[in-house]
């Protein structure tokens, strides 16, 4: 019996498609909700982007985010525009574009701080591993939709390796962080596919295995390893002489206690101003949020995240296929896992991975490849009744 003996309910199903005046155009049942929900979350972040980085570099920083913010809707309302299930056939071809760029990578991209995982395209960067999120998940979708109640050990094996590669690319950029994305959106839409339980054990084996590997052959040694245990120490004793992983938590912890209730205020957060927690605009975005807007303002972010959460949801179980709830199901797992593990990074009670906040923290890539996946999810509510 598989782990999911049933397909995946989808409520589209549950009633007849409807038609006036022959058929519905698919612009007439836009979610607005997930698109206003990226959009407050983004207006949210630039200005936390903004009080993180005003006092020594001025508007720089923030201006690019806009940018990419405005790119990100732009492709976002591309891909609205082009009926999702033509990619239900060409799910291949999206693959195997993926590639190159992150093969490419590792010989023509730019090194920076340890992770070779970007190219340097004049001024502005592309980080392939971003992409590669949503392309894994339009190939897992598209081939699970294909042998959809016939996922035995070898198609099992295939989806397997369709994961694999891209994340043994991305570990080889030294990239953690999507790494782990991919691996958490590929077991969700494995488990809504209806994976036998004793496959599933033996992926977990096999994951468990490949862990004890990489710790054995020094890979998640030294600074690798550090990240990933820090958070386990519950001292509090902030010190430069403590490892870099380990200030760097401790510092955005006393961040966003310090904001207490209510916070300091924006533009007023006393760590923030002195630039006391490192990396504050990308990974620790959110230690400006509890330092200058408090647990309210925390609150209402995380508040923000679980109602996009709950959309993507909503559409998955709307879809009128089982391509688009598999596309929805694997959207959901990047955005709720990147939330969960950031904001638990930044709190001590998840290990640091470089994860960035969807949407919040500053970085191009990830903004417009986010903003990329919601286009991809509405554009299956708006074509659930066609």
């Amino acid at each position: 019996m598989g782990v999911l003996d049933a397909p995946f309910p989808t409520r589209a199903r549950a009633f007849p498609r409807r038609r006036e005046n022959g058929e519905i155009t698919a612009a007439r049942h836009v979610d607005y909700g997930l698109i206003v929900l990226p959009v407050l979350l983004s207006l949210i972040g630039l200005v936390m982007i903004y009080s993180s980085t005003r006092l020594h570099h001025g508007t720089y920083y923030v201006e690019r985010q806009a940018i990419a913010v405005v790119i990100g809707l732009v492709g976002m309302f591309i891909v609205m525009s082009i009926d999702y299930r033509k990619l239900r056939e060409f799910w291949p071809l999206v693959y195997v574009a993926m590639l190159p760029l992150l093969v490419g990578v590792l010989v023509l991209g730019a090194s920076r701080k340890g992770a070779q995982a970007w190219f340097q395209i004049g001024p502005l960067q592309f980080e392939p591993s971003e992409v590669s999120k949503i392309a894994v998940v339009i190939a897992i979708a598209g081939y699970c939709h294909q042998h959809r109640g016939d996922l035995d050990a070898w198609r099992l094996a295939i989806v397997v390796m369709l994961a694999a590669v891209p994340i043994g690319l991305v570990l080889l950029q030294n990239d953690l962080g999507s790494a782990f994305v991919i691996a958490v959106a590929a077991v969700a839409m494995l488990l809504v596919s209806g994976i036998r339980g004793r496959h599933m054990v033996v992926l977990l084996l096999l994951a468990l295995s490949g862990v004890i590997a990489a710790v054995s052959s020094g890979y998640l040694a030294g600074y690798r390893l550090d990240r990933l245990t820090t958070f386990a120490d519950n001292s509090t004793n902030i010190t430069k002489n403590a490892s870099p992983t380990a200030y760097n938590t401790d510092m955005a912890l006393s961040a966003v206690a310090s904001g207490g209730l209510t916070g300091q205020g924006l533009f007023h957060g006393t760590q923030t101003k002195l630039g006391y927690v490192p990396e504050q605009r990308t990974d620790f975005i959110f230690t400006v949020v509890g330092e200058e807007l408090g647990f309210v303002g925390g609150a209402v972010v995380i508040l923000l995240y679980a109602l996009l959460v709950w959309r993507l949801f909503r559409i998955s179980l709307l879809s009128s296929d089982f391509f688009g709830t598999l596309v929805c199901m694997g959207v959901l797992a990047i955005v709720a896992f990147q939330v969960f593990e950031n904001i638990g990074m930044c709190m001590k009670i998840m290990p640091v991975t470089g994860i960035p906040l969807p949407f919040m923290s500053y970085g191009g890539s990830s903004v417009i490849a986010t903003f990329l996946a919601i286009g991809l999810v509405t554009n299956v509510h708006m074509r659930r009744f066609s």
